[in-house]
Formats: structure tokens, C-alpha cells, sequence
């Protein structure tokens, strides 16, 4: 199982090779043309690709070489794999149908949330090579589903585009503070939702979407104060 999750995190890696120039849902792909959506961040978020990729990389690579036969880190390998191997598929599917991007995008969530419960506690390598690249990853996923289904609410069911922005982010901030408090000791999962809300602040401040903006603000704020009190009430580890 650990050579399985390197080989996941690798493939996972390339993927993007088998859809080069990808750079989001293309406003056609719905019925209703989604133009500048509001419920997207702005571009330069997804910038963190390239960190949960190498993170993940490094992460199973040292799990081979160092907790092989860890029970802590075993219990986190299964889900791990699965959520990497479908993650290894999705851009082709998202070039070509934006409906089965979003239900696979909701199975990696489902998995990758699954190896967060079940990653290593503690500190040092476990916590910054065993759980941190998992919980980064799924923070992300969290927001990155969310805006799916803003976008298949806006350009499928004809919603108005900031009513179903703000849907979709009430939606991730509720799924983010519940698994915080589930693995509060997890930050870097909660870091990676705020910088999909930052990013969507950014969005919106240039297309001028103020109450989306307000909420992803605001949502962001409560975010990191969650895990600044998660922070302080989480004992030391050794």
C-alpha cells in the first residue's frame, strides 16, 4: 500500500499532461453560459495545485521510506489512494463534462476527507509530512466542490449566478468548521479553504459581486479564528 500511494501521488502529478491548457470549466460547457462566475476565485488560486502536488509527492515517498509498517499511517492509505486515482482522471473528465467532474470531484472530496479522520496525529513528520499534505489537499477539495456545484446551480437549474455563489459557499464554510472540529489538529486544512475564499474575495472584487464578496470575507475571518482556538485548545504533541 505505501508504493501504491506514491504511485497515486505521482500519476495524480501528471495529470495535467493529459489536458494541457486546462484552466477551469469553459463558460460553454453549461446551458447557461457561466461568463466570470462569482462563485470561481480568481486564477492565480489555483497556484496551489503546484505545492498540494509536490507536498503529497513528498509526503508518500517518506511514508514508504520511513513509516512503511506504521499503523498510524496505514490507516490513512486506502482512501488515500482511491481519492489520487480518481484526482488522476478528473481534468480529462472536466474537459469534456462538466456533470461528471462534479459528481468525481465530490467522490475524491469524499475519499480524501476519509484519510483526513484517519491521518496520523502528533507532531514532526507525522503531523508535516503524513497529515499536513492530506489536509491541504482536502481543504481544498472542500472548496473546489463547492464551486462546482455553484456553477452546475447557476448554469444547469438557471439559478441567479450570485444566488448559487452564495449557496456554494455556505455549503463549504458548514463542511469546513464540522471537520475542523473533527481533526482540529489538522490547520492546514482550513488554510486551504481560506485561500480559495481569498481568492473568490479577489474575483469578486473585480466583477463587483459585493455580497459574495462580504461572505467569502467574512467566512475566511471566522475560518482562521476557528483554527487559531483549535490551535490553543489542541495539546502539545511530542
Amino acid at each position: 500500500m505505501p508504493i501504491l500511494v506514491l504511485i497515486a501521488a505521482i500519476a495524480f502529478a501528471l495529470s495535467p499532461l493529459l489536458a494541457p491548457g486546462f484552466g477551469g470549466f469553459d463558460a460553454n460547457q453549461f446551458p447557461i453560459p457561466q461568463i466570470e462566475p462569482p462563485v470561481q476565485p480568481a486564477g492565480y488560486a489555483f497556484s496551489i495545485w503546484g505545492l498540494i502536488y509536490l507536498w503529497l509527492i513528498l509526503g508518500a515517498a517518506y511514508g514508504l521510506w520511513k513509516r512503511r509498517d506504521d499503523a498510524n499511517w496505514a490507516a490513512m492509505r486506502l482512501p488515500q489512494v482511491l481519492t489520487l486515482a480518481v484526482g488522476a482522471v478528473w481534468l480529462p473528465v472536466a474537459q469534456s463534462s462538466a456533470v461528471w467532474a462534479t459528481v468525481l470531484i465530490w467522490i475524491m472530496w469524499g475519499f480524501a476527507i476519509w484519510a483526513l479522520v484517519r491521518a496520523p496525529r502528533g507532531g514532526g513528520s507525522d503531523a508535516w509530512l503524513g497529515r499536513a499534505p492530506v489536509a491541504l489537499y482536502a481543504g481544498w477539495l472542500t472548496a473546489a466542490s463547492s464551486v462546482s456545484l455553484g456553477l452546475m446551480a447557476a448554469g444547469y437549474g438557471g439559478m441567479d449566478p450570485v444566488v448559487a455563489a452564495m449557496l456554494a459557499l455556505l455549503i463549504a464554510l458548514a463542511l469546513t468548521a464540522a471537520i475542523a472540529r473533527i481533526r482540529p489538529d489538522a490547520i492546514a486544512y482550513p488554510i486551504g479553504v481560506i485561500w480559495a475564499l481569498i481568492g473568490v474575495c479577489v474575483q469578486n472584487a473585480q466583477s463587483g459581486a459585493t455580497s459574495v464578496l462580504i461572505l467569502a470575507a467574512v467566512g475566511a475571518a471566522l475560518l482562521a479564528a476557528q483554527a487559531v482556538l483549535n490551535l490553543r485548545r489542541t495539546p502539545p504533541m511530542p
